[in-house]
């Protein structure tokens, strides 16, 4: 028991309990048409388009984007990734985090309502919840306790979960074929021989992306994404915003369509609630900006409705500015504000990291070599003759065509290049996309110079063979060549 309350009676646990954590209340989006609906449509649809069509791409005989883990290289149509090149992902990651940024301070949310992946997946399992169990009310009476189990209901539900099941397996699926050979991944599930972690993430996938989009749906956005949390510090009154004209709209009430509501002191709007009714997290955004709304504009289009039917102007809830809104401006006199500091700065980062990132791509040497100095191998005087030390080179192609490369040492005076044989190196032929780790000996005749340790560069030219000139890739590496006393 707590503290009494004013009647003297005490308050029971488990309703202070209640009042401490919200209850979650089940939320039935009604179904909206109008300008922003279809832009929601075009861009689920672009985007699983894209989602879904890319992994089937073939590009030189392989996957055209494959992100090899096991093989370490990262494909991305003609341009080939290694491990050596984790500052591509670095900066991608930053340019993503500044985009993020910038368009936050430009227009809010506007990712998570038209491309954010829970946006996207729960749009489309509340499309198929409304074609398989109806609108909002028929979904309302059909969880409602007037409607009893029957054969009917049961039909209802376990069509709607089979073909959620049935979409966020294959989500599931595409998500690991970026990651697995696709068509491998195929003839795994086919014949029933996944490997143990295939079958893992394959689950793992499938289970959240039906328990996302198909029960969480709302509370990810709302308590789960710290985008939610971050954004407030990122707006301020120039970002436009899906925002209730309170100037114009206030007070709100009923009233019959042929009433002048301004003789009775009424607002815009018509308190029908049906902005609610729309929005899939199931906030009022006539109570002003919530870090709950994810800028999806359902709300504009159903109020416009309801504006043309009593024959009121359109936009009591629009995209617009806080600004504008105090100081009753229009939009176009609103979009004047958008080139304000922050913005420029976030698009000045983005424009040099961009260059940056294309130059780096574009001028980007594909032969990479690696030489190291056997350790555990001492120079050894071989015949009499020369002496000869014992390396291990690495080079490693990182494009799609073949190269035929070419390694001299210099730094003292008759260095040779031998393979494990004896035999005299001349050419290494390097496949496409690939990295040959090959065990060398530098021998120099002895007398030629003195004991000590000489550092010596390894000169490496590679002919790229791409069309019907091949290209010429130079690298230079530093080692060491010891001649014992």
């Amino acid at each position: 028991m707590s503290d009494n309350s004013p009647v003297g009676k005490p308050i029971p646990i488990d309703v202070i309990e209640e009042s401490l954590y919200e209850v979650r209340r089940k939320i039935y989006p009604r179904s909206v048409s109008g300008l922003f609906a279809r832009w929601r449509f075009i861009l689920v649809f672009a985007t699983q388009l894209l989602f879904y069509g890319l992994p089937w791409v073939s590009w030189n005989g392989r996957q055209a984007v494959l992100f090899d883990l096991i093989q370490r290289k990262f494909y991305i149509f003609g341009l080939v990734l290694w491990p050596q090149d984790v500052i591509y992902l670095t900066l991608l990651l930053i340019l993503s985090a500044l985009a993020l940024f910038l368009f936050t301070a430009i227009a809010g949310r506007l990712f998570c309502g038209y491309a954010c992946p829970q946006t996207v997946y729960t749009e489309i399992f509340m499309w198929i919840e409304r074609k398989v169990e109806g609108d909002r009310f028929a979904r309302i009476r059909l969880d409602g306790e007037e409607w009893p189990w029957s054969f009917h209901k049961w039909r209802l539900k376990i069509t709607k979960h089979f073909l959620w099941l049935l979409i966020a397996f294959w989500t599931g699926f595409t998500f690991i074929g970026y990651f697995t050979p696709i068509e491998t991944l195929s003839a795994g599930i086919l014949h029933l021989s996944l490997g143990p972690w295939q079958t893992f993430w394959l689950c793992f996938y499938s289970f959240a992306t039906w328990g996302n989009a198909g029960f969480m749906r709302e509370q990810v956005c709302k308590y789960m994404c710290p985008y939610a949390r971050f954004q407030s510090v990122m707006v301020d009154k120039d970002t436009f915003l899906v925002t209730y004209d309170k100037v114009r709209g206030e007070p709100r009430g009923s009233r019959s369509k042929s009433a002048d509501h301004t003789s009775l002191g009424l607002g815009d709007c018509v308190d029908c609630s049906i902005c609610v009714q729309v929005c899939p997290t199931g906030i009022d955004i006539r109570d002003g900006l919530q870090y709950m709304c994810i800028g999806c504009g359902a709300c504009i289009d159903a109020c416009d409705q309801v504006m043309e039917k009593v024959d009121y102007p359109k936009g009591l809830i629009r995209y617009t500015t806080e600004r504008a809104i105090e100081d009753k401006e229009t939009n176009q006199s609103a979009i004047r504000h958008i080139l304000r500091p922050r913005v420029l700065i976030y698009t000045a980062f983005i424009t040099v990291l961009t260059a940056a990132f294309m130059i780096s791509l574009l001028t980007r040497n594909p032969l990479r070599v690696d030489v190291m100095r056997d350790r555990g191998a001492l120079a050894r005087e071989v015949d009499g003759v020369r002496i000869e030390n014992i390396y291990r080179i690495q080079i490693m192609n990182a494009s799609e065509n073949s190269m035929k490369v070419h390694v001299k040492a210099s730094g003292l005076s008759g260095l040779r290049i031998l393979d494990s044989q004896g035999n005299e190196i001349t050419e290494i032929e390097v496949a496409p996309a690939s990295n040959q780790l090959l065990p060398i000996k530098v021998s120099a005749n002895i007398g030629d110079n003195e004991p000590g340790n000489y550092p010596i560069h390894f000169d490496v030219s590679a002919d790229e063979m791409s069309g019907d000139k091949p290209t010429v890739r130079v690298r230079d590496e530093k080692s060491s060549f010891i001649i014992p006393r």
